[in-house]
């Protein structure tokens, strides 16, 4: 999946072919509505600055091991989010399930 902009570039003819050869579903967002894809930016900016950044990784095998281990262990299970009060996702999730 392959978020973005309604920018020339991402609604190209060669940008969209890009994505079809290589089996990426593309998502834009809806025509003046900035914020379809404000959380997804969010995410892969804090991914980035969080991890990727900071991490020189010796092959495509370690990065998805480590950025599944980011995603799974530490950012949903202990990360703390202002939009959850603070709390990880996997703790606002069982609040409102008891709820």
């Amino acid at each position: 999946m392959w978020h973005t902009d309604r920018g020339s570039q991402y609604a190209s003819d060669s940008h969209r072919a890009i994505c079809k050869d290589h089996y990426i579903i593309q998502s834009m967002s809806r025509k003046g509505n900035c914020w379809d894809n404000a959380v997804a930016e969010s995410f892969f900016h804090t991914l980035k600055t969080e991890l990727v950044h900071h991490h020189k990784f010796e092959n495509q095998e370690e990065a998805k091991k480590e950025i599944f281990e980011y995603i799974e262990v530490f950012y949903n299970q202990e990360r703390m989010h202002s939009a959850n009060n603070y709390l990880s996702p996997k703790q606002y999730e069982n609040i409102t399930k008891a709820a």
